[in-house]
């Protein structure tokens, strides 16, 4: 039976892997997660700073890949440029080299969902103020219940976003295991082993949801937010 659970409070899109992540007010979601979503991959986990870089478009443009990327030092390089590769190179201390894949590169499903409130209790249990951006989600619902990790109850399930009859739908296929990537301040790139800590001793190292697009069709901010389920929420 269709359960109203919440409503779409932020949307967000990783344009390059492991950088800073690209609030949305509205995207269009496909077959496969996001349109633009985590496209190359040398990630955070080995080279912290580079949470610090920032994607940058030009003129608003709203799709396909970033054209240039600000570093944590306020310059900008373009996406594929020498410069930018010889910047990351000489943090990271080996080669690199800036390339485009088809589709990103996702660590289990493409499509990442988690609620505000449990990125509030992680947070409030590491004693570190509440930042979504640790925790990287595609989607970050407002829920009715505000219930930390309600998201585990949803497996097996899908959610619909919208009210349309072809709203978007996403499977909902398995909890989303966390790693060190939740230490990483996104502001400094500091590392704070507390938080992943705090995902271990609340919920056995589980916070948040991976899911797979069942419908396309388009995400926006103030959407409601339906779980379909033949069991019974707890």
């Amino acid at each position: 039976m269709p359960i109203e659970i919440g409503r779409i409070e932020a949307i967000f899109r990783y344009p390059v892997k492991s950088m800073r992540g690209e609030p949305l007010h509205d995207t269009v979601v496909g077959w496969h997660g996001i349109e633009g979503d985590r496209l190359p991959w040398l990630t955070a986990s080995k080279l912290p700073d580079l949470i610090r870089f920032t994607p940058q478009r030009e003129n608003g443009n709203n799709q396909g890949l970033p054209t240039h990327v600000l570093t944590p030092e306020g310059e900008e390089m373009p996406l594929f440029g020498e410069a930018l590769a010889a910047e990351v190179e000489r943090r990271y201390g080996a080669p690199v080299q800036m390339m485009h894949l088809r589709h990103g590169i996702f660590d289990d499903a493409s499509i990442s969902v988690i609620t505000s409130d449990t990125v509030g209790e992680v947070c409030r249990l590491a004693g570190r103020s509440a930042d979504v951006r640790r925790f990287r989600p595609n989607i970050v619902v407002r829920s009715l219940r505000a219930v930390p990790f309600e998201e585990d109850v949803w497996v097996g399930g899908v959610l619909t976003f919208g009210e349309a009859d072809d709203a978007p739908a996403v499977a909902v296929t398995m909890r989303d295991v966390r790693c060190a990537m939740v230490n990483i301040d996104p502001d400094d790139g500091s590392i704070a082993p507390e938080v992943l800590k705090a995902v271990v001793r609340a919920n056995q190292n589980n916070a948040g949801i991976y899911g797979t697009v069942t419908r396309s069709g388009r995400l926006a901010v103030g959407q409601t937010v339906v779980f379909h389920s033949t069991t019974t929420l707890l």
